[in-house]
C-alpha cells in the first residue's frame, strides 16, 4: 500500500484557484489572488506545500514581528516574499498570515523571453520566507503600483501582446525587488554586521576546534546552517556588504588562520594544509598563493 505523501502538491495554477474556492483564472499561466477574497482554508494545518510555479507575496502590511535571520523585528510598512518552483514551505498556522496579494506565474509563462533564462539570477527566489523583502513606504507604494498594473492587464481581454506587456511588468516588478533588497542590506547594516561577527567567531572556533581535522574546510552549506539563513541571502548580503560571496569569504578566513600558523608555528606546510581540511597539500598552496601572491614558503621567509 503506498504511504501518503505529507506534501500538498499544486501542479497548476488552475488547481491553485479551485482549491482556493476562486474562478478559473483568466490565463492559465499567470494570476493574482488577492486574499482578502479567500474565504476558505488554503490547505491543512501542519501539511508541507509544493507549488510548480513562482509565487511573489506582497503584504502591504506586517502584522507583530518578523522573523529576519537570527532575530525578529518590527516593519509595519510593508514587504515582499518569493517561492521559486518545488521549494516545499510550511503553511502558517495563523490566518493573518494570508493576507495581502499574491502573484503566480508558471515558467512556461516567461520561457520563450529575456526573463526565462535570466530568473536564476534573481537571488531572492532562494531565500528563506523568514529573509522577507521589507518595504519602506515609499517601496511599498511602487509595488502596490506594479500589482495593480499586473492586475488591469489580467482584467483586460486576453490579445496578442498580453503575454508580452505582463512578463515585462513581472521583470520590472523582479528587478525593482532586487534594487530593494540591496538597499535592505545597506539600511540594515547594524544586524548584518552582528551576522559577520557571528560568521568570523564561527569560523575562528571551526579552526581552533580542530573540526577541519575530521570535515574539511567549512562548506558554505555549513556556515549558513550554522547561522540560521539561506546560502543564496547570506552570500548577497556578504557580497554587498564586503564584497566577497560566502565561498571567498570562507577562502579569505582560511588564508588569515594559514598566515597565522605560517609566521608563528614551526609546522610544516603539509601539516598546516591538514589542520586546514586540505587533503593535499599543493591545493593549499595553490590556493594561497592566488589569495596572496606568493607560495606559503615564500611567506613563511618574509618573516625570517
Amino acid at each position: 500500500m503506498q504511504q501518503k505523501s505529507d506534501i500538498h502538491h499544486i501542479e497548476s495554477i488552475s488547481q491553485l484557484a479551485r482549491e482556493l474556492g476562486l474562478p478559473a483564472p483568466l490565463h492559465p499561466l499567470v494570476t493574482l489572488v488577492d486574499y482578502n477574497n479567500v474565504l476558505i482554508e488554503m490547505f491543512p494545518r501542519g501539511q508541507k506545500v509544493s507549488l510548480d510555479f513562482y509565487k511573489v507575496s506582497f503584504k502591504p502590511t506586517f502584522k507583530g514581528q518578523i522573523k529576519y535571520g537570527q532575530g525578529y523585528y518590527d516593519f509595519e510598512e510593508g514587504g515582499l516574499a518569493f517561492l521559486k518552483p518545488k521549494q516545499i514551505v510550511f503553511p502558517p498556522e495563523d490566518r493573518e498570515s494570508y493576507e495581502g496579494i499574491a502573484l503566480y506565474f508558471h515558467s512556461d509563462f516567461i520561457r520563450n523571453y529575456t526573463l526565462g533564462n535570466t530568473i536564476n539570477q534573481y537571488g531572492f527566489f532562494s531565500y528563506d520566507v523568514s529573509e522577507a523583502l521589507f518595504l519602506s513606504a515609499k517601496e511599498k507604494e511602487i509595488i502596490a503600483n506594479l500589482f495593480t498594473s499586473i492586475a488591469n492587464e489580467l482584467d483586460n481581454n486576453i490579445d496578442s501582446f498580453s503575454q508580452d506587456v505582463l512578463v515585462s511588468q513581472i521583470e520590472l516588478l523582479l528587478n525593482y525587488s532586487n534594487r530593494f533588497y540591496n538597499r535592505q542590506f545597506i539600511t540594515r547594516k547594524a544586524i548584518n554586521h552582528d551576522i559577520i561577527t557571528s560568521l568570523d567567531k564561527l569560523l575562528n572556533n571551526y579552526f581552533e576546534e580542530e573540526t577541519s581535522l575530521k570535515n574539511g574546510f567549512p562548506s558554505v552549506k555549513y556556515i549558513s546552517t550554522k547561522l540560521k539563513l539561506s546560502q543564496r541571502y547570506l552570500s548577497d548580503m556578504l557580497r554587498s556588504l564586503t564584497g566577497l560571496n560566502t565561498q571567498q569569504y570562507i577562502q579569505n578566513a582560511i588564508i588569515e588562520k594559514a598566515k597565522e600558523k605560517l609566521s608563528t608555528t614551526s609546522l610544516s606546510i603539509s601539516e598546516i594544509a591538514y589542520e586546514l581540511g586540505f587533503e593535499h597539500s599543493q591545493s593549499f598552496s595553490k590556493l594561497f598563493k592566488t589569495k596572496t601572491k606568493l607560495s606559503p614558503l615564500e611567506f613563511r621567509q618574509s618573516f625570517n
